[in-house]
């Protein structure tokens, strides 16, 4: 059996050390989390370059919906959502049919007739 390498397993305390506690705003749920240092130094570990974007629980939510619509996919079912989304004009809390695209603006249906609909001279109030 292999014998460990005990330098590595000297420097692994200090590397975690080097590394501080970080706090993340979730994309999502607009919170912040901790980004601890032993995640970070999985994350290095790893290779992986970029930081979390969501907290735990809305990483978990998202792979949750991601699963659903790859079981719906595979089994040929269209799968009817509603998601809840904040209208980025009016500001008033909305559903829409459709996970909202991260950093593309959401409107309720009065805002999006009234930015869409032809207007008296042909063109469109297109926001």
């Amino acid at each position: 059996m292999p014998v460990p390498d005990e330098t590595a397993a000297q420097q692994l305390p200090s590397a975690i050390k080097a590394l501080e506690d970080v706090e993340i705003l979730c994309v999502d749920c607009r919170q912040t989390f901790v980004w601890s240092a032993g995640e970070q130094c999985f994350f290095r570990d790893k290779c992986l370059e970029n930081p979390p974007k969501r907290c735990k629980e809305c990483k978990k939510a998202k792979n949750k919906r991601l699963a659903a619509i790859e079981l719906a996919a595979l089994i040929g079912k269209r799968q009817h959502i509603e998601v809840q989304a904040q209208c980025a004009k009016c500001e008033c809390i909305t559903t829409v049919p459709f996970y909202p695209s991260q950093g593309r603006p959401v409107y309720c249906r009065a805002c999006y007739l009234e930015a869409n609909l032809p207007r008296s001279n042909g063109t469109t109030g297109r926001v």
